[in-house]
């Protein structure tokens, strides 16, 4: 889930709770003028039958790892590149893929390291989960696939990869789509301590600190996940069908080594790999990121996040950043389809 442990977050469940679960959605934009706000371009219908699942999932080898990926829309047509976060997966994305391929995208959805089908190609791989590792995942992935530059859009964890692709490979990002913004972290900021009521919203963070957290992750992964879904979404009332459908990728083999790893690494409490060291100490300085930009936050986001002030200045191009109203949570592309899907839409071309 996001972080950025400078920032300050709202309360972990907040107002929400009492937000519309029908989530008719209200969209207030405060733009910066470089270049001026972004025109809106309508997007298609797309019958909810076309929402509702992925064509077959294909696999490549990219990097150390064989990565299964959804794909839709036109093999010649602008990317967009959307990346899921933690505990969710490529179904986040299911109806922003086809508005997007309505438009002539070739929209490319991929499971990350320990979700789904992707796999490591050697078991004697370190089934690292440090952000910089899963951001050299997508640029391999990129460069597998003949990709030479996409709108990278994501939430959650897929945010921060976003980020950390838009600050240190600009020129193969082409737009920016980031849900509760500028999430570039580093271990030293990881371990200062924080407020109380802030440290209780990471609760999830120090169980896994632990050997008691990681076995209880393992034993209740289904479980843990859908606690996450219902904390960080509130006013989201998903039935069991939708969470099952995602839930199926956290069985993959290497889903709890990655996630402890990842939490562990973040508080300094593990290593990653040597060949990531000079990728943290750029990120470590909290890197302006230069490409168009355009974050979002929903009202009813229940997980913790930074204020949109707090990071504003972080995004030194055309940038603008959207607030969505009528009880929109974390999970903001599935819980928000057309938005985030305008938002691709009108990131590109800055």
């Amino acid at each position: 889930m996001s972080e950025n442990v400078n920032m300050p977050r709202r309360g972990f469940l907040g107002a929400a709770a009492a937000a519309l679960a029908a989530a008719q959605l209200g969209l207030s934009q405060a733009a910066r003028a470089q270049g001026g706000p972004a025109q809106a371009r309508a997007l298609p219908s797309v019958a909810p039958a076309a929402q509702a699942a992925f064509a077959p999932i294909k696999h490549i080898h990219a990097g150390v790892l064989n990565v299964g990926y959804a794909e839709a829309g036109p093999a010649d047509g602008p990317v967009a590149l959307l990346l899921h976060g933690w505990p969710y997966d490529i179904h986040s994305f299911a109806e922003v893929a086809p508005r997007l391929a309505a438009r002539g995208y070739r929209v490319i959805v991929p499971y990350l390291r320990g979700y789904g089908s992707t796999t490591f190609l050697s078991a004697d791989t370190m089934r690292n989960g440090q952000p910089s590792a899963i951001a050299a995942d997508m640029i391999a992935l990129m460069d597998a696939l003949h990709i030479q530059d996409a709108v990278v859009a994501g939430f959650d964890w897929g945010a921060r990869t976003a980020d950390i692709m838009a600050a240190l490979w600009p020129e193969r990002c082409r737009g920016l789509v980031s849900v509760s913004g500028y999430l570039i972290g580093s271990q030293a900021a990881g371990k200062q301590p924080l407020p109380p009521e802030a440290e209780l919203q990471w609760w999830y963070q120090f169980y896994f600190a632990t050997e008691r957290g990681r076995a209880g992750y393992q034993k209740y992964t289904h479980r843990f996940a859908r606690l996450i879904w219902q904390l960080a979404s509130p006013a989201w009332k998903f039935d069991d069908a939708t969470f099952e459908r995602s839930a199926a990728a956290f069985d993959n083999p290497d889903h709890v080594d990655i996630t402890v790893h990842n939490y562990r690494w973040r508080q300094g409490l593990v290593s990653g790999e040597a060949r990531f060291d000079e990728i943290e100490k750029r990120l470590a300085s909290a890197p302006v990121i230069g490409v168009p930009t355009i974050t979002m936050e929903g009202d009813a986001n229940g997980a913790p996040h930074p204020v949109p002030s707090a990071y504003a200045s972080k995004f030194a191009g055309w940038y603008e950043h959207r607030d969505l109203r009528g009880g929109i949570g974390h999970n903001l592309p599935q819980e928000a389809p057309a938005a985030f899907a305008q938002a691709v839409l009108d990131v590109d071309g800055h």
